[in-house]
Formats: C-alpha cells, sequence, structure tokens
C-alpha cells in the first residue's frame, strides 16, 4: 500500500472501515468483554466500568450490525439475554489484546506527556495574560 497522500485513507480504505468499528472506546471495551465468553447485559455493564446502559445498548447494537456480537435471547422465565462474539468478532481479539498490552506498556508515558504539555499549555496562558497598565493622569505636566 501507498503511502502517499490522498492514497493511504481513501473514502473505502479497509483501515478506515475497522476504525470506525473499534474507534469508540465503549466498543473496544465491549468485545475485549466478551473475549472471556458470552455475557448478560447487567454483567457487561459492571465489567465496562462506568458505561450507562442506554450507551451499552447502543454500543451491543452497532456491534451486531456489523456482525462482531451476537445476541442469543433464550426462552425462559424470567427472560435471560446473552450477547458474545460471532466468529468474525473473535477475528479482533489478538489485536485488542496487542493494543491492551501497548496501552499497559506505554500509557503511564502518554499520561505523563498529557500532563507535561497541559502544564505548558497553563505557563503559556500565565505568561500571555496581559497586565493591566496603570491608568494615565489626566494632567500630563503634574509628575
Amino acid at each position: 500500500m501507498s503511502l502517499r497522500p490522498g492514497i493511504a485513507f481513501l473514502a473505502d480504505c479497509p483501515a478506515l472501515l475497522a476504525m470506525e468499528i473499534i474507534a469508540s472506546k465503549w466498543s473496544m471495551v465491549t468485545l475485549f468483554a466478551l473475549t472471556e465468553g458470552p455475557l448478560r447485559h447487567g454483567e457487561l455493564v459492571e465489567l465496562s466500568g462506568g458505561i450507562s446502559r442506554k450507551v451499552l445498548t447502543q454500543t451491543l447494537r452497532r456491534l451486531q450490525a456489523n456482525g462482531l456480537v451476537e445476541r442469543h435471547a433464550y426462552a425462559e422465565a424470567p427472560p435471560r439475554v446473552e450477547y458474545g462474539l460471532t466468529d468474525l468478532g473473535r477475528t479482533l481479539e489478538e489485536p485488542i489484546r496487542m493494543l491492551t498490552a501497548w496501552a499497559r506498556e506505554n500509557g503511564e508515558a502518554v499520561v505523563t506527556f498529557r500532563e507535561a504539555v497541559e502544564a505548558a499549555r497553563a505557563i503559556k496562558a500565565d505568561q500571555a495574560t496581559p497586565v493591566k497598565a496603570p491608568p494615565l493622569d489626566e494632567d500630563p505636566g503634574r509628575f
């Protein structure tokens, strides 16, 4: 693949499709949670650490629409629904593990860099704050 401008990321580029599917942080979290096997909605909420039920439902529907997650409703009372990875979804297990490993190895460096940039911005903002000049004396002859 060529890396010339306009070639690498065309509108129909497979890399853009992949990024569209997994770019949401909740998609990645949900897919990662399902790598250990099917889970119920409530279990996914607990494992996700901060996702709302509504956002999880939207995420699961989007992943289902892309063929990565399947919903299995059991004919029981009370009703039970589980979500699991499809065969296509399982093909993302290794890339997700690799990204997770990268984040574990480099996450602290990213946070440190972000903090340094934020500190530099704060210093620059403080230096750029205009100092209000004292009022000019109305009488220029007065000392």
